[in-house]
């Protein structure tokens, strides 16, 4: 029998952070990606985004690589969004996504981290965000992961 605890905090962003999300159809985006963490075995704690990027709190099953696991949320809601027609805007997901790993302990902070978002975001943009939770890891980021057009990229996936 296998065993792994896993706590993730994902981000990822639309095409060229443009904004492409239209909050008020976001509920039906959430629906849909909870349903791909729950049939790739994952637990979902909390979901939610801004026009530009989406943040999601999971747990990582042990039958899937991380970058398989983005992956198959990324490609399968890009799918979804695109046949809804709920988001004409949207082109496509950005390239890789940012996951952090976090104590389980962390969880109920990190959740209500997430939950507010919107609130979040009135005093700090994106980027300052992701710089900000890089360094909070104890970690540097390359600024050229905001470019989509450069080949190197840190945490592409």
């Amino acid at each position: 029998m296998s065993y792994s605890k896993i706590l993730l905090h994902i981000v990822f962003r639309t095409k060229y952070s443009e904004p492409t999300l239209d909050l008020s159809y976001t509920p039906e985006l959430f629906k849909y990606i909870w349903g791909v963490i729950k049939n790739k075995k994952g637990v979902l704690y909390r979901i939610n985004c801004m026009e530009d990027h989406v943040h999601i709190v999971l747990s990582l099953p042990h039958t899937i690589s991380l970058s398989d696991y983005i992956k198959a949320i990324k490609v399968s809601s890009s799918l979804w969004i695109k046949s809804s027609g709920l988001f004409p805007r949207f082109k496509s997901w950005g390239e890789g996504f940012c996951a952090l790993s976090y104590s389980y302990q962390d969880k109920d902070t990190l959740v209500q981290y997430v939950k507010n978002q919107q609130e979040h975001h009135k005093k700090e943009n994106f980027r300052d965000e992701i710089i900000r939770l890089f360094k909070e890891q104890g970690e540097v980021l390359d600024e050229r992961f905001f470019d989509d057009k450069d080949e190197f990229n840190p945490l592409r996936g």
